[in-house]
């Protein structure tokens, strides 16, 4: 498995394999042909199905000019559901082709290319993990501490700072997402209707639901956020880790730091042992991925066992198991705004069905996370990032009804 370093990325949204993947090989490509003049770059699948709304085009152009962008809308499965062609012109030779695959969290593949990326984790799965940390008598924290080295606390601090910036100013911000769907922002108000004599439970869920949200329309406006494992799904960890410490004194800044350590190998495991792409496995492999990331790093700021913390992790995967990629008009709003909010609330109940139940389990995370990436290949195309199924292709505008 690669380092954590390349699960937690600081940029700007809506979407780590719709933006900031075809920008990153938009880029490399420039530096691989200095003497182009002009790029022809062609879309497939998920990247030209929902390119519009993700804004890949923009993304491509701020990184690649002068250069055409074509979206190839018909399904080529001969191809990743997240590929792009670009081809470099001196004059009107071509000098270069290169076959682009956006494989999730940002990180891209150049076909028939090996990567350059280190593997640097010796094992590679949880039950691997936990044999070695049992017979040294670490626990996970530790683990990723020896295997990355003592100074990917000053990273991860910096990845707390990012998120904890998106949170504050999502909250903040008022006014329109982009788009024809005309989404106000949620977050400000959610945050600003708790009352002081409300029921805790109701508070919590509010507290959590706004913080998840701030993040969430952070990401699509195009601000700053950090992927975890991705932008669609950035608000799910983020909101979790800052509402347990604000609730908590206990949970200092020293846990927080643990627990995006855990959440970081339990990220890695699924991308490393199945995917975390919405364009491949579905909506499961995103927010799926990220409310198992945020269980395991709530199991990890109480210090509960490292069976529960994989408990906690198995429960929040398996419960999103199958869920669809739709966003509307491939925009990162309708449905996955609210989707962060949800699993972010999810992921504080599996903690705490783990918590009692550990004891009883029966599924191993290994298998949950093995599961989730066979019913992602399993999953009609229609539901995997591409607007052609679920709520993308049943969308009516509606009467927007606030029940908040």
């Amino acid at each position: 498995m690669l380092s954590i370093r390349s699960l937690y990325q600081v940029g700007y949204g809506p979407s780590s394999s719709h933006t900031m993947g075809p920008a990153k090989a938009a880029k490399m490509t420039k530096e691989r042909c200095p003497s182009a003049d002009y790029f022809e770059i062609t879309l497939y699948n998920s990247l030209a199905l929902t390119g519009k709304g993700h804004l890949t085009e923009e993304a491509i152009k701020e990184s690649l000019a002068p250069c055409t962008v074509a979206f190839l809308t018909s399904i080529d499965l001969a191809k990743h559901p997240n590929t792009l062609v670009i081809k470099a012109f001196e004059g009107p030779h071509l000098i270069a082709e290169y076959e682009v695959m956006s494989t999730g969290g940002g990180r891209i593949v150049f076909q028939g290319e090996m990567s350059d990326e280190v593997h640097i984790y010796p094992h590679k799965t949880f039950k691997e993990i936990k044999k070695y940390c049992k017979a040294h008598h670490m626990t996970l924290h530790d683990y990723v501490y020896e295997v990355e080295g003592e100074d990917i606390k000053i990273f991860l601090d910096e990845i707390w700072e990012a998120m904890r910036l998106s949170i504050v100013k999502g909250i903040a911000t008022h006014g329109i997402l982009p788009g024809p769907l005309k989404m106000r922002r949620k977050a400000p108000e959610l945050y600003s209707k708790i009352k002081a004599n409300e029921v805790p439970e109701i508070t919590e869920n509010r507290l959590v639901a706004s913080y998840a949200f701030a993040v969430s329309e952070e990401n699509a406006g195009g601000g700053i956020i950090v992927t975890a494992p991705t932008c669609g799904a950035c608000g799910v960890l983020p909101a979790v880790l800052y509402y347990m410490h604000e609730k908590h004194q206990v949970i200092t800044h020293e846990r927080i730091i643990n627990a995006l350590a855990v959440a970081g190998l339990i990220g890695n495991l699924i991308k490393h042992n199945a995917s975390i792409s919405g364009a491949v496995a579905g909506c499961q492999a995103e927010v799926g991925s990220a409310c198992s990331m945020a269980a395991a790093a709530h199991a990890t700021l109480f210090n509960l066992s490292m069976d529960q913390i994989e408990y906690a992790a198995e429960i929040a995967m398996e419960h999103h198991l199958g869920l669809t990629c739709d966003p509307v008009n491939g925009y990162v709003q309708i449905p996955c705004i609210e989707r962060n909010a949800v699993a972010a609330l999810r992921a504080i109940d599996a903690c705490g069905l783990a918590y009692f139940l550990t004891d009883s389990r029966k599924i191993s995370l290994d298998t949950v996370i093995q599961t989730m990436y066979q019913t992602g290949l399993d999953m009609h195309q229609s539901y995997k990032e591409t607007s052609q199924g679920g709520l993308a292709f049943y969308f009516k505008e509606e009467e927007d009804v606030n029940c908040w």
